[in-house]
């Protein structure tokens, strides 16, 4: 075993963003990491937490506060068991420390932001698997992550949503 190492997990409580927190939690973490959980709230979202952390994001948020319904309730996060369940797993049975982290703002910027913020050493990411046209159209935040984050980025890809 190495040097303990931060990796990042982007959040939106997609299908394929729980499966980017599984895999990492499978595949990638070893006793003594830190998992931060890394979500991003649209720049509108109006919760009761955004008007004291919208240009910092919030504080680190412990996995037994993060557990809470009221955490989900107090940043408008989903409080979904089964990303909790992962979360429990790895802790418990890997010796990782988990906390989760809330930014505002466009995902593709504020996920490469945190991983100077948070000096990360590196992020995974779901992927929709969005045609190429639809990701000329909405934008690729996995993509933009790839291309511009200073940390390795490892891509969990999702199913296709459309044909070749």
């Amino acid at each position: 075993m190495g040097k303990a190492r931060t990796v990042g997990i982007g959040m939106d409580y997609s299908p394929t963003c729980i499966s980017a927190l599984r895999w990492a939690a499978e595949n990638l973490a070893e006793n003594g990491d830190r998992i931060i959980l890394t979500h991003v709230q649209p720049p509108r979202a109006d919760h009761t937490r955004k008007e004291l952390f919208e240009n910092t994001g919030s504080p680190l948020v412990p996995l037994e506060e993060f557990r809470e319904i009221n955490f989900s309730k107090q940043y408008g996060l989903k409080y979904d068991p089964e990303v909790l369940d992962i979360l429990d797993t790895v802790s418990r049975t890997k010796g990782v420390k988990v906390v989760a982290k809330v930014y505002w703002g466009d995902p593709r910027e504020k996920l490469c932001d945190a991983v100077e913020d948070l000096k990360l050493d590196s992020i995974v990411v779901g992927s929709r698997g969005l045609g190429s046209i639809k990701r000329v159209l909405l934008g690729s935040v996995s993509n933009y992550v790839v291309t511009n984050a200073s940390c390795p980025v490892t891509v969990v890809k999702g199913t296709s949503l459309s044909k070749p």
